[in-house]
């Protein structure tokens, strides 16, 4: 039985594999992308490239069809991360790349997530006119004779994306002990090989992908493992990536957390030290800790906070001309060395600032102070139902003039899962509590 289908969300399209998110719609959006792309008058060539899951194949299969049958040449590169894609459209000259991945997701997820020449999201205008497209796709011209596209599978610009993390690192690891996470996902096979190529030590887990174990306990998204192993090992750091490889969260030699926020702490220092923090500015979001917008007013810089969403992230800081931004996630963004997040270069750039310093993760890590956060997800039949219940709407303004700093509460609908997400912080720990638990009941309510 299929359900419903996904349309665009803030990190492409998603949905339960073969249910939602079915072959018919993969060939639909192959066919609708490549109509609109048609009518900029580009060069239809596109970067396909997708995880480790296994609905993967049906859905690069389809996606791969709809392109050829309207006139694309389709690079398929296989598995592989969603930085590596973006990174190839660029070298390739490309009109598009496409990742086949739901990223941190369970394996029972997928998603299709676009982007443009620059290696970066495509627009919402552009996927608007994707989606009209896709609501008339059976009318939609298609070539005939020499005009039908073709597939090719090539890993030739695999070489090119390795040495551009290398050069862009500027870091030399001998010496040093690592743990990698793969959560067998993309970066199972190219991450290994990276760090130890730059004279680590590496202990790998998590790097035996086969179709269902993707981010199962593992990943970005589960750090505990990794943790554990990085202390029984007397590592120097762990590092652990999501599914698709834009993500990581690291773990000090202690087996402490170190998420998005302190790893930006750390480049932001770097980076202004050096002269390259432009306007002292560092861009997140609004789920970043308290507690790192503190540190970096401290320090002489200052953060700048979007709506949830890299993209947001993104084109706060185009508009601004910042070089540094991301999301407590582990999803950095430095357009200075790629158009999009990639969590193998994040933590080889964190490194590199350990060897700058002299001084281990644990101790740059200690940067700031993280202020109480909570975070809560409420699953609801209708997730878009409280948006206009006057108790929900009453609370969520008593909870922002409570803490006195409105962008320290969300309540949000989740753009890639079933649920509503509600966040909370302050230097009082036991407000966070009270209001969390008062916002949880209402939505639960509202939600009936």
């Amino acid at each position: 039985m299929t359900g419903p289908e996904p349309r665009f969300g803030t990190d492409g399209i998603r949905g339960v594999a073969n249910r939602g998110l079915t072959a018919h719609l993969a060939l639909k959006l192959g066919i609708a992308a490549a109509h609109v792309l048609s009518r900029h008058g580009v060069d239809r060539h596109v970067v396909v490239g997708r995880d480790t899951r296994l609905s993967g194949d049906m859905l690069e299969a389809a996606l791969n069809a709809g392109l050829a049958a309207t006139g694309c040449r389709v690079t398929n590169v296989g598995v592989m991360p969603t930085p590596a894609v973006s990174r190839m459209v660029v070298l390739a000259g490309a009109a598009m790349g496409v990742v086949i991945s739901a990223s941190h997701n369970p394996f029972e997820d997928n998603g299709i997530k676009l982007l443009g020449p620059n290696g970066r999201k495509l627009s919402d205008a552009l996927e608007c006119e994707i989606e009209a497209a896709l609501d008339v796709w059976e009318t939609l011209p298609r070539p005939t004779g020499a005009e039908i596209g073709r597939i090719v599978s090539s890993r030739e610009l695999v070489a090119e994306y390795v040495a551009h993390l290398t050069a862009s690192s500027a870091v030399t690891l001998d010496g040093l002990s690592l743990v990698l996470d793969c959560a067998n996902g993309a970066t199972w096979a190219i991450a290994p090989k990276l760090f130890a190529n730059l004279g680590a030590r590496v202990d790998v887990m998590h790097a035996a992908p086969d179709g269902a174990n993707i981010n199962h306990g593992c990943g970005s998204t589960h750090p505990g493992g990794l943790a554990q192993r990085v202390r029984k090992n007397g590592a120097d750091a762990g590092l652990a990536f999501d599914g698709d490889g834009d993500r990581v969260i690291m773990v000090d030699a202690g087996g402490r957390v170190v998420d998005g926020d302190r790893m930006m702490l750390i480049l932001a220092e770097g980076m202004r030290r050096r002269g390259e923090l432009a306007h002292d500015t560092v861009v997140a979001t609004i789920m970043s800790n308290a507690g790192f917008e503190t540190a970096l007013e401290d320090r002489g810089m200052r953060l700048v906070r979007t709506d949830v969403g890299d993209r947001y992230v993104a084109e706060a800081m185009d508009a601004m001309g910042a070089v540094l931004g991301g999301e407590q996630s582990g999803h950095v963004l430095m357009p200075r060395y790629t158009p999009t997040g990639d969590g193998m270069l994040t933590g080889l750039r964190v490194l590199a600032e350990c060897r700058a310093t002299g001084k281990p993760l644990a101790t740059l890590a200690d940067g700031m102070e993280t202020l109480p956060q909570v975070l809560r997800n409420v699953r609801l039949r209708d997730r878009e139902a409280w948006k206009s219940d006057a108790t929900v709407s009453a609370l969520i303004g008593q909870a922002k003039a409570e803490v006195g700093h409105p962008e320290w509460v969300s309540v949000r609908a989740s753009g890639t899962e079933p649920l509503v997400r509600v966040m909370v912080q302050d230097r009082d720990a036991t407000r966070v509590d009270r209001l969390v638990a008062g916002l949880v009941l209402a939505l639960a309510a509202a939600g009936e």
